[in-house]
């Protein structure tokens, strides 16, 4: 059986979800595919409990898809970006430098929210949208390509035709895959433990990266947990040490991340289970071919340093739906790929260089190597102008947004 959309998502996570709700709401018949059926509370079994950071520019792009209005009251707003120097041979602060959303912006840097949250209000959004068909335990298998069409092979069996294919589908993305576009994986060793705790002392709505070494301790603000500070935390080890923390007794955890912590929230209780994820940097050859255009992790991996993963996958959406409004005769045509992969493969490449590089610092044990991250922290920190710039750049923006 063959049906007709105007584009077919493959990929059902945060990213697929979102470009779902974008070209849902400006009108297009959208087929969103994904084999695993989502998991939409934070204690099931499955559940992603990594969380999302949108930074300041991504709020238009989900206003305009609708999706804000379901998101703010969850969110947690990021005012202030915090790195912690503790390289020194005792655990314990000796750097601590502020990074302010007020110095560019009158609003925060950006706004936490869990992943399987996410999901739940996304599809909420979803429901409401009658030319988005949404299809979990269906993943797409096969792709042909023509100069004015696309066939996808679906796990049920069947076929469908579409004018653009987007792979939002992961970093060993099935799509990419058919497509022929290969990629560059860079591949460090660590694991990241991904979980969420409560803390006697309040967060601030501070974002603290603590770096050590094997790579930083980061608490990430959360909405309050029953009455206590809350925070999501993501904490970066060489692989044997990220396993051997994943499976220590809850008390010999929490002693654990009471350390790597430097007590900077009090004692931290653990209020989730631990889930494990592998640290690589991995980019695409090319971020699109013949009616397909990559996503996310299907063009990109980093490590999660500085919320960059999801924001450039934002950038990546916002760059296709500009380009689809545009043109909107041209969707998924050579032209409009190619410029979709003009604009966004130099960024994407340059950021990841970037991310890979800082992700390398935080990682040093050496102790000389650990004092030169010290100074060149103090020294970033203390050029007004400079830090103006990282901060804009970070957001992926020239200048502030209110």
């Amino acid at each position: 059986m063959t049906t007709d959309h105007d584009i077919v998502i493959s990929g059902g996570g945060v990213a697929g979800l979102t470009a779902a709700a974008v070209f849902g709401t400006a009108g297009h018949s959208v087929l969103l595919c994904d084999p695993a059926p989502p998991v939409t509370e934070g204690e099931a079994e499955g559940a992603d409990l990594r969380t999302t950071a949108f930074l300041q520019p991504a709020r238009g792009l989900l206003e305009d898809a609708g999706l804000w209005s379901r998101l703010a009251d969850h969110a947690a707003p990021l005012r202030v970006m915090r790195i912690v120097d503790a390289g020194g041979p005792p655990p314990e602060p000796r750097v601590t430098r502020d990074f302010d959303a007020a110095d560019i912006s009158s609003g925060p840097f950006g706004w936490n929210l869990p992943n399987w949250l996410l999901r739940r209000e996304m599809l909420g959004r979803l429901d409401d949208l009658p030319n988005v068909d949404f299809r979990p335990g269906t993943g797409t298998e096969t792709l042909l390509t023509r100069e004015r069409e696309a066939r996808v092979g679906l796990s049920d069996g069947s076929r469908v035709r579409c004018r653009l294919v987007i792979a939002a589908d992961g970093r060993t993305s099935p799509m990419r895959e058919a497509a022929g576009i290969g990629v560059r994986t860079t591949r460090y060793g660590q694991k990241a433990l991904a979980f969420a705790v409560t803390h006697p002392i309040p967060h601030e709505n501070v974002s603290t990266e603590i770096h050590r070494s094997g790579g930083p301790f980061t608490l990430v603000p959360l909405p309050d947990r029953e009455g206590l500070p809350c925070s999501a935390v993501v904490w970066m080890e060489d692989g044997p040490e990220a396993l051997r923390l994943s499976r220590l007794p809850e008390p010999a955890f929490e002693a654990a991340m009471m350390e790597r912590s430097c007590g900077l929230f009090g004692p931290l209780t653990l209020v989730t289970r631990r889930s494990v994820w592998p640290i690589v940097t991995q980019v695409a050859d090319r971020m699109a071919g013949e009616r397909i255009a990559l996503l996310a992790e299907a063009a990109h991996v980093v490590p999660p340093i500085g919320a960059q993963g999801l924001n450039m996958s934002l950038g990546d959406l916002r760059c296709l739906r500009d380009l689809a409004a545009a043109r909107p005769e041209g969707l998924g045509d050579r032209r409009m790929l190619e410029t979709y992969d003009r604009r966004r493969h130099p960024e994407v490449r340059l950021r990841a260089a970037g991310i890979d590089a800082l992700n390398r610092a935080s990682r040093i044990s050496a102790q000389p190597l650990r004092d030169l991250r010290a100074a060149g922290l103090a020294a970033l920190y203390g050029a007004p102008p400079v830090r103006r710039m990282l901060m804009q750049m970070g957001l992926g923006a020239r200048g502030g947004e209110d």
